[in-house]
């Protein structure tokens, strides 16, 4: 699909209501939404008006920048518009000058793991028991626990 002929994105304002319930399909603990979201960059992608993707980006250090949330709506998942939403990420990162983009996923996160290595980002650590240590809940994917957030960069200059 061309999204960039059916999708609008544009970096919510401070005054408008966050898209709470796309954000927790990428992260199920609003707690830990609100301790990145309120010093990240977001974007929403809206379709006919309704917003139907979100990504957070937010400032790690003068050099680095950090995808701290990118979701998709259900039933739009699967059609390339993580990968869309992805590569406007790398581009906002750019013009806002940053040499390095970093993003986090589960070690069971195997379609997301796919996608960023496709699109150039490479496994630089991995924080141990990151979702047992800091989710109340088990986080199951693909019917396995996850419990390591693999952390993966890509050099942008």
């Amino acid at each position: 699909m061309n999204w960039h002929e059916t999708i609008q994105i544009q970096e919510l304002q401070k005054e408008e209501p966050l898209p709470y319930e796309l954000l927790l399909l990428a992260d199920p603990s609003k707690a830990m939404i609100d301790g990145y979201i309120h010093s990240s960059f977001v974007y929403t992608a809206k379709s006919d008006e309704q917003v139907v993707a979100v990504y957070a980006l937010q400032e790690m250090d003068q050099d680095t920048a950090e995808i701290k949330n990118l979701a998709v709506a259900e039933a739009l998942q699967g059609k390339g518009l993580g990968t869309y939403l992805l590569q406007h990420s790398i581009s906002i990162a750019c013009e806002k000058g940053y040499s390095h983009i970093i993003i986090g996923t589960g070690d069971t996160s195997t379609g997301q793991l796919y996608l960023y290595k496709k699109l150039g980002f490479e496994v630089f650590a991995t924080k141990e028991n990151f979702f047992i240590d800091h989710y109340p809940e088990p986080i199951y994917e693909n019917g396995i626990q996850c419990k390591h957030m693999i952390l993966l960069q890509k050099k942008l200059r």
